[in-house]
């Protein structure tokens, strides 16, 4: 069986935003592995934010070469002007 990633530069980091349809939340991370924190977040936590507005979906990811660049991206979309451009540029073409 052919795996249905493939990642030729596992040194990238992710940054990406989370939506629960059932409540409407986001949730805003940081990780170099995409798929397994998304696991993580839908099935294996068993406490914190993202576990009581499961299930997840993944709407939207920017990849950054450095982790200092990728956690600057973070912070600014968890300020209060990072949720409005979410709001407005993600969930409004989302929804």
């Amino acid at each position: 069986m052919e795996a249905f990633f493939y990642f030729s530069n596992m040194d990238e980091f992710v940054v990406y935003v989370l939506f629960s349809k059932t409540t409407g939340k986001t949730y805003t991370g940081m990780t170099s592995d995409l798929i397994t924190r998304f696991h993580f977040h839908n099935f294996k936590s068993t406490k914190g934010y993202t576990l009581r507005y499961r299930p997840w979906v993944v709407i939207h990811v920017e990849f950054f070469d450095t982790k200092k660049d990728a956690l600057i991206r973070e912070k600014e979309l968890k300020s209060g002007k990072g949720r409005e451009w979410i709001k407005k540029n993600i969930l409004a073409n989302y929804l």
